[in-house]
């Protein structure tokens, strides 16, 4: 089970704090980023936008990052400063 996390602005966007997604075997980030989207099509945009940041068991993550069945992942916005 994959415990998946957002974070800021998309969190507002999705109106969800989070959800738990179940897979039979270790996947890309890039590959969760479907299955999110294929279970939760009303996301595809936000969860599909090319400046989402994830990270994975609190280390950034890029596209072909590996994600092991019990991984934390995090989305979130990207962060901009003053």
């Amino acid at each position: 089970m994959i415990n998946i996390l957002f974070f800021g602005e998309l969190k507002d966007k999705l109106s969800s704090t989070g959800i738990e997604l179940a897979v039979e075997s270790d996947i890309t980030v890039s590959k969760l980023r479907l299955e999110i989207c294929q279970k939760h099509p009303q996301w595809a945009d936000h969860i599909s936008a090319e400046n989402v940041l994830v990270a994975v068991d609190q280390v950034m993550a890029k596209s072909d990052t590996c994600v092991p069945k019990s991984s934390e992942v995090a989305f979130f916005p990207p962060v901009t400063g003053g």
